[in-house]
């Protein structure tokens, strides 16, 4: 007795196009569902430098506390409020009669960013060209 095969042997594939399918659909699923964690945090502790003293005389000094709060010229007390017209204003006052007196800008490592920008742009306002910042002296 002699049977019939329904498919010759040279017909025999196997379809690999489901199998792609479904390998993409869950590459995508993973691609889609999974999170990415960003490593930004940077830990800094400003500032600290380097170098040597170098003292010069009749320097304007900004001084910056950790609550973004002015004060000009080791001045016991702190300008009345952090606006920037009030800081030209005190700007202005140190300065007196001087031609462009050296500006060295003393910021707390913790104060906020903008108030040292606010406290640098104060200085450009004022026409002040030679800006220094302060920076603790590392330890070796």
């Amino acid at each position: 007795m002699k049977f019939r095969r329904s498919q010759s042997r040279d017909n025999l594939r196997v379809n690999l196009t489901p199998l792609i399918d479904t390998v993409f659909l869950l590459l995508i699923f993973f691609m889609m569902t999974t999170t990415f964690n960003k490593e930004s945090q940077l830990n800094i502790d400003l500032p600290q430098a380097k170098g040597e003293t170098v003292e010069q005389q009749e320097i304007i000094r900004i001084i910056v506390d950790a609550d973004g709060k002015y004060a000009i010229n080791d001045s016991e007390h702190g300008l009345v409020n952090n606006q920037l017209e009030t800081l030209k204003r005190a700007l202005k006052d140190a300065v007196g009669d001087q031609t462009n007196p050296p500006l060295l800008i003393s910021a707390d490592k913790n104060s906020p960013h903008y108030a040292v920008v606010k406290a640098m742009e104060a200085a450009r306002d004022l026409g002040f060209v030679r800006l220094s910042f302060e920076a603790q002296q590392s330890e070796k």
